[in-house]
């Protein structure tokens, strides 16, 4: 790479010649030779080697995958990645494609998904400097001529991993939705039970809280949890600027991550310590200053407000009369929405890689229930309803 000139050259010939060649042969795909660009509806791809069904495009180290590159073969009109990915979604005969630079190697499939890009990545700089050993075997068994090996597309491994992927993300998915209702319930129950909020209990039997707009709020509490567990996960909470000690003080005592560990460690005591703690988070977040001490900005929006649980408000939250709920019915709620049962094994969701469109169907499953309430009784559940709000709430468009 050092040797090369910086006018104008790609890196191509280099790249495939002394590297990702040999890298394919290596992987038991043979020694891969140049072929016609396909075509489909008049549109050329350029994507010049193939093994079997699936597509493999290689390009110089100085192309990015994710930018087109004027002048440049296979890069020109679009990006190498997008150009991949369209070919895959217009062919018929095509559902898996290898592409790499040299330096990043992408596995990438048919996707109708047009809000996001979806595909494996390796590293290969970092995998072949760092002598990553345990990212390079991951490398061998997913890319593998084997993995692509079948007279018919859908039935190579790959595609049947995929399958089962997806199958697995579906149950869980379905595992989250009982969850998300189960959390709702043990906050509803947790407090229309606490013996400190009769003021809440009066409202409720009296019609000034109706039992749907209770409901409203316990959902607006559950999702603001859905978005810490997200944001604490993806490392996106803090502000780049908020300092170290800041950010550590919220981690130890403050963060969902905590609250997550303490429910699959104890069931709970019947103080409300955990509440106090959380429904500080809730209220800085619903401020413009934040609080700088947390590490935590404003956030500016409907969700963190006050008023968007008016009904509900901490011991924190000065502008009305606070409620309470004990650890033990608080920390049921986390752990239906941080932990999914399969085969008689807990596991713990993975919200760092939940999309938006995952969470979103979670909300629309919600809007198909309604509460049904018993104050005297302390009670609160969730059952079927024969319609839904999903075209008054706005979801539905």
């Amino acid at each position: 790479r050092e040797k090369l000139s910086a006018d104008g050259e790609t890196g191509t010939a280099v790249t495939n010649e002394r590297w990702l060649l040999p890298l394919f042969n290596e992987v038991d795909y043979g020694r891969l030779v140049t072929t016609k660009s396909p075509v489909i509806d008049e549109r050329s791809y350029s994507i010049e080697r193939f093994y079997n069904h699936t597509r493999i495009h290689l390009i110089g180290y100085r192309l990015p995958l994710d930018r087109r590159t004027k002048g440049a073969r296979g890069a020109a009109t679009a990006s190498p990645h997008s150009m991949v990915q369209e070919f895959l979604n217009q062919s018929d005969e095509h559902v898996w494609a290898f592409l790499s630079n040299g330096l990043q190697l992408r596995i990438l499939r048919d996707n109708i998904s047009l809000s996001r890009q979806t595909f494996v990545e390796f590293d290969l700089e970092a995998m072949m400097e760092g002598e990553v050993y345990a990212d390079f075997a991951l490398l061998w068994l997913l890319c593998h001529q084997s993995r692509v090996e079948a007279d018919k597309p859908e039935e190579c491994w790959l595609e049947k991993w995929s399958k089962l992927a997806r199958e697995q993300g579906t149950r869980v998915l379905n595992d989250l939705r009982v969850g998300v209702g189960s959390a709702i319930e043990a906050l509803g129950r947790g407090f229309i039970g606490h013996p400190r909020n009769d003021h809440l209990r009066e409202k409720l039997q009296s019609g000034t809280l109706t039992k749907d707009e209770f409901y409203r709020q316990l959902l607006r509490n559950v999702y603001r949890l859905l978005f810490l567990f997200v944001a604490e996960d993806r490392e996106l909470l803090h502000a780049p600027d908020a300092s170290k000690d800041a950010c550590d003080l919220y981690d130890t005592h403050y963060s969902t991550r905590r609250l997550r560990e303490l429910a699959i460690k104890i069931r709970g005591s019947k103080h409300a310590d955990l509440w106090h703690s959380l429904s500080l988070v809730f209220d800085a977040l619903g401020k413009n200053e934040g609080c700088p001490q947390l590490g935590l900005t404003g956030l500016g929006s409907f969700l963190w407000r006050a008023s968007s649980a008016a009904d509900l408000l901490g011991p924190h939250q000065a502008n009305g009369e606070a409620v309470l709920i004990t650890n033990d019915d608080l920390l049921q709620a986390i752990r239906a929405l941080a932990f999914v049962e399969q085969d008689r094994v807990l596991r713990m969701v993975d919200y760092r890689n939940l999309g938006s469109e995952e969470l979103g169907s979670v909300y629309e499953s919600l809007l198909e229930l309604h509460p049904v309430m018993n104050v005297d009784g302390k009670s609160f559940n969730l059952k079927t309803a024969a319609g839904n709000e999903r075209k008054t709430t706005g979801s539905y468009y």
